[in-house]
């Protein structure tokens, strides 16, 4: 019996330990605003975690993303329908007593309890403006005539506080409504083939809109020193964060 509650007991310290240096690993971002910081923190591939005034945003929360040691949602934005942003199990576990959802009308089919924003709709929360934008693709798909992302159907957000303006594309290629935005601070850019761009797409629709700071997210599988040397003298601050930890 003392040999089983050994390796139970020793099982659990690795698990805490791998845990804890889970935890020691991200990069938390911290971004300025006239009503206080901003801190983000990259989870895992789409998901993040956004916490300002005392107030925590989750954005696409689904598997394998492991939100230890993170606090529970008082809001969670949802992109999209496919399962690397829309976890109906992972959502439970990040929510708490009160917690909101906001998501595109398409993901309300599904996570019922969550409230509806279309394209170019825009909604206050609390000390939050939150505007959903279009995220889509022009030209890939699984065959030919089909997208992976139909225009309209998930949103990109836009999300202000204190004046702070942050971008978050969702899954996207390089489309003209992203090449239009302004005054963007932070821009959550992703890329990854076939589902969306390759960095040197994401590089120049960067160049056009021109966001202070520029962060890949959603890049599996994809060369990052690209879209970094891409964009290098454009006066853009590009951070490469790890949002795939290793094993």
């Amino acid at each position: 019996m003392k040999s089983i509650l050994s390796v139970i007991a020793c099982a659990a310290m690795a698990l805490f330990a791998v845990s804890a240096q889970a935890q020691m690993g991200r990069e938390v971002q911290t971004f300025k605003s006239s009503a206080g910081p901003i801190k983000i923190t990259p989870v895992y591939h789409a998901a993040m975690v956004i916490e300002a005034g005392g107030k925590v945003i989750v954005v696409d929360p689904a598997k394998p993303a492991v939100f230890t040691g993170l606090p529970q949602a008082d809001l969670i934005l949802l992109t999209d329908i496919h399962g690397d942003h829309m976890d109906a199990d992972l959502i439970k576990t990040v929510s708490k007593a009160g917690t909101e959802i906001i998501a595109p009308p398409a993901v309300v089919k599904t996570i019922t309890t969550a409230s509806p924003l279309s394209n170019g709709e825009k909604k206050t929360w609390g000390a939050w403006t939150i505007e959903a934008v279009p995220m889509y693709n022009l030209t890939r798909g699984p065959a030919a005539g089909k997208f992976y992302h139909d225009k309209g159907r998930g949103d990109g957000y836009i999300l202000t506080y204190g004046g702070t303006r942050i971008y978050i594309s969702g899954d996207t290629e390089n489309i003209p409504e992203m090449r239009a935005l302004k005054n963007i601070d932070v821009a959550f850019i992703c890329m990854n083939l076939p589902y969306t761009m390759t960095p040197d797409e994401a590089a120049d629709a960067v160049k056009a809109f021109h966001p202070k700071v520029a962060i890949p997210y959603h890049y599996s599988g994809s060369d990052l020193t690209v879209f970094q040397k891409d964009l290098a003298g454009t006066g853009i601050e590009v951070r490469l964060l790890e949002w795939y930890p290793k094993a």
